[in-house]
């Protein structure tokens, strides 16, 4: 096949890109803007644009098809000249459906936990010697593309986006899928984060189930009341529905053990939220023939590779960790995680917030007194990143202060102050759990740790 990329640069669709020019087709691409590590990863795969920007000479009628990226907008003259020619024009998730048409299709869904769960399902079929194609929003430790597409794999894996496919189709990427197996994680609609309503957006999820191929599998998380709610809604479908729960678990100097029948196996991660995770890869790859006991062996030496708790570093009886956190609520449940894991340390916990959003109270309120069980805590609103003069960072510092309502806290608006403030925090008998709602400023968290990790004489 002849196939163009509009918008070649985004993560998934450089990877989609590159894959299909391994099995064979004629790819090319254009977008006004590519980054690293896309940039290099194209021009390795002799793929990189000659130059950026559009291009509608691309474009011709014996083009088999275009491939439209969500970063294209809906007056891109390479777009509107496909349009004219009559080229088949496909979202990403339109194309894979097809491609996988043949294949058995597991789709992970919800707000969050879905790349952690795929990435356990990939880990565990990986090592028990499965052979299965996937796409995945993010980078994984021990793979290394985003998405992998060949002829004879019997599984394909997606990792299902609840929003847009593109600039010309408000369906949700998920809707285009038809999993064979479907899995939801949780439903939490965030006022603030969100573009459309929390009606439609649970919408969204109900036509995701109704997009089941008959006599499919729903897998969907017992312990999240707005997606049992959801799940009552679309009984009519005529598909099987697996619910689970979060499973029975100990700790032990600061190891998890999660009960498996008269066993207990032990692992490498931490917090309910992972457990559950665990239970929801479990009940996929139970649908998929894997034995009880393969899928726990496999799984125990799962590590977090996405910022989900993830392990930094440790030194001195300390431990540092890193996460994602994109609500209050997040929040709150990763502290009780740390907490809960280590009982007898302290904890520093540090989050990173948004300086374009802490000054809007709407944002801010939800998070009161949400860092109440940290020991230390500390808020980074890094003024660097600041780029329109009338944001005022120091107008809102008090009312920080006031809403986390924390007797040992700072708020520090410059990465040396947060670094210096590290170098002389007394750590000993503390852990440190470091937070950002979206990505790190300038911060090497392996650099960052060492500050925090002292050697004590």
């Amino acid at each position: 096949m002849r196939i163009h990329f509009i918008a070649i640069g985004g993560s998934v669709m450089s990877n989609l890109a590159i894959n299909l020019a391994k099995l064979g087709h004629q790819v090319t691409g254009s977008d006004d803007q590519i980054v690293e590590p896309s940039k290099t990863k194209l021009h390795e795969a002799g793929l990189l644009p000659a130059r950026i920007g559009w291009d509608t000479d691309k474009i011709s009628s014996d083009l088999d098809a275009v491939i439209l990226g969500k970063h294209a907008s809906a007056d891109n003259p390479e777009l509107l000249r496909a349009q004219e020619l009559n080229v088949k024009i496909y979202s990403f998730p339109e194309f894979i459906y097809e491609q996988s048409i043949d294949k058995i299709r597991v789709v992970i869904a919800g707000t969050y936990g879905k790349t952690t769960i795929i990435s356990m399902i990939m880990h565990v079929l990986k090592k028990l010697g499965r052979d299965f194609d996937y796409l995945i929003g993010s980078k994984l430790e021990g793979f290394d593309s985003l998405i992998r597409l060949t002829s004879t794999a019997p599984i394909m894996l997606i990792e299902g986006d609840e929003f847009y496919a593109s600039s010309i189709d408000d369906h949700a990427k998920f809707h285009y899928y038809q999993p064979n197996i479907a899995l939801i994680s949780n439903i939490q609609w965030d006022n603030f984060k969100m573009v459309i309503s929390e009606e439609e957006y649970n919408r969204q999820f109900e036509r995701f189930i109704d997009t089941i191929v008959p006599k499919g599998t729903l897998i969907y998380n017992k312990d999240d009341q707005n997606v049992v709610n959801i799940v009552e809604q679309t009984r009519d479908c005529k598909i099987n529905r697996h619910g689970y729960k979060l499973s029975q678990y100990t700790i032990n100097k600061g190891v998890t053990y999660i009960h498996v029948g008269d066993r207990e196996v032990p692992l490498r991660i931490i917090g309910k939220q992972n457990l559950s995770n665990i239970a929801g890869a479990y009940t996929v790859c139970e649908w998929l023939g894997i034995k009880r006991d393969e899928f726990y062996e496999a799984v125990s030496d799962f590590r977090s590779s996405i910022r989900y708790l993830e392990f930094v570093a440790s030194a001195n009886g300390s431990v540092v960790y890193q996460d994602f956190a994109h609500t209050p609520s997040k929040l709150r449940t990763s502290i009780h995680a740390v907490k809960e894991q280590f009982p007898t340390a302290k904890l520093l916990t540090i989050i990173e917030l948004n300086p374009y959003e802490v000054v809007q109270d709407e944002f801010m309120v939800p998070y009161k007194d949400s860092m109440q069980e940290s020991d230390w805590a500390v808020v980074f609103i890094n003024r660097k990143s600041i780029k329109e003069k009338n944001i005022l960072l120091d107008n809102v510092i008090d009312q920080v202060k006031s809403i986390f309502n924390h007797s040992n806290f700072l708020v520090l608006t410059e990465i040396e102050d947060l670094y210096r403030f590290l170098e002389n925090f007394d750590s000993e008998h503390f852990n440190m759990l470091f937070m950002s709602s979206h990505h790190y400023s300038e911060l090497n968290m392996l650099t960052f740790a060492d500050k925090f990790l002292k050697e004590y004489v």
